[in-house]
């Protein structure tokens, strides 16, 4: 099995904004010790992700340890939305399948105002960065094995859309000027604005479908547990086509030093029945939330997001432009 390679920290998902133990308030704290039995003697913190807020991996005194996610309302933590997120997220994976490849969640509730979830601990990794060849075939494989078991839908969600269901590129029409806010950025993407906001989709009829979907899947969304591949953070979940997890995942993997997406994307069985004209909709729909993303300020507490959705786009674009010749 491969071994961590040194990637660029925040490519990688390391943002440095996770709250250690201690800076969670006194309060809070004591109700996870309440809820686990016995004070947390060690924790430890997991670097990847956006969230500013509590991750750790805690052990309390009777040697058992969990994996609790506990964040603060949004005008503290700087993560607008974040905790209707915590609470989507407790809600979908209550109701995942017995087997399903997804740590269970063994309980979840507020404190002081913050959001507490509490899964079981797995003893896993994440993938190497740059990827490496034989553990992105097993992430592939993994996804394909996901989709047919969550077809159809197990838990009642909403329709897949773009993040955020907005017309983006529509809107960069608009304000042209936004995109000077990017420096550097490919001079053919300022130049076809309005073909991209005819050829993209937002939601509709491209993503319809009957699968349940992550929608954010990337390397910091996978651990390796021994052989098994999981897949954690389920708040973005959506029904859709079983592809969109392809279109959705795979810039991300570009990003991180891996193979072309259109390559991948064909040689995998959820897209055998994948509209091309579906697929350029949806995956110019998501480019345009990358680039429009990478235009506005960073929230407070995700100082690195926006380089992270920018990396992503223009690997979405480059997809984009190969698919439209």
């Amino acid at each position: 099995m491969a071994t961590e390679t040194p990637f660029d920290p925040e490519l990688a998902g390391f943002t440095h904004t996770r709250l250690e133990w201690k800076q969670v308030p006194p309060r809070v704290r004591r109700s996870i010790e309440r809820r686990l039995g016995a004070p947390v003697e060690r924790s430890e913190s997991q670097r990847r992700g956006f969230s500013p807020a509590l991750a750790s991996r805690l052990t309390v005194g009777t040697g058992d340890r969990v994996f609790a996610k506990a964040i603060a309302p949004d005008a503290e933590s700087g993560a607008p939305g974040g905790q209707d997120l915590y609470r989507q997220e407790a809600r979908i994976t209550a109701l995942l399948p017995d087997g399903a490849p997804v740590p269970r969640l063994l309980d979840s509730w507020e404190e002081g105002g913050w959001v507490v979830l509490v899964f079981e601990d797995v003893d896993g990794r994440h993938p190497a960065l740059p990827w490496d060849r034989a553990e992105l075939e097993s992430v592939l494989d993994a996804l394909s094995r996901l989709s047919t078991d969550l077809t159809p839908s197990p838990v009642p969600g909403p329709p897949a859309q773009v993040p955020g269901g907005r017309d983006w590129w529509s809107e960069l029409a608009v304000d042209r000027a936004r995109l000077d806010r990017i420096p550097g950025l490919d001079p053919w993407i300022k130049a076809n604005v309005d073909l991209l906001a005819a050829t993209g989709a937002s939601s509709g009829s491209p993503f319809s479908g009957s699968t349940l979907l992550h929608t954010d899947i990337r390397a910091d969304n996978v651990l390796f547990v021994g052989r098994r591949v999981m897949f954690v953070d389920w708040p973005h979940a959506r029904v859709g086509a079983p592809w969109i997890e392809l279109v959705f995942f795979l810039p991300s993997v570009a990003m991180q030093g891996g193979p072309d997406p259109e390559l991948l994307f064909w040689r995998q069985p959820s897209t055998i029945d994948a509209d091309p004209s579906s697929v350029l909709a949806v995956l110019a729909g998501l480019a345009g939330f990358f680039i429009h993303g990478a235009t506005e300020d960073p929230p407070p507490g995700l100082p690195t997001l926006r380089r992270f959705q920018l990396a992503q786009g223009i690997e979405a674009v480059n997809w984009l432009r190969r698919m439209m010749g």
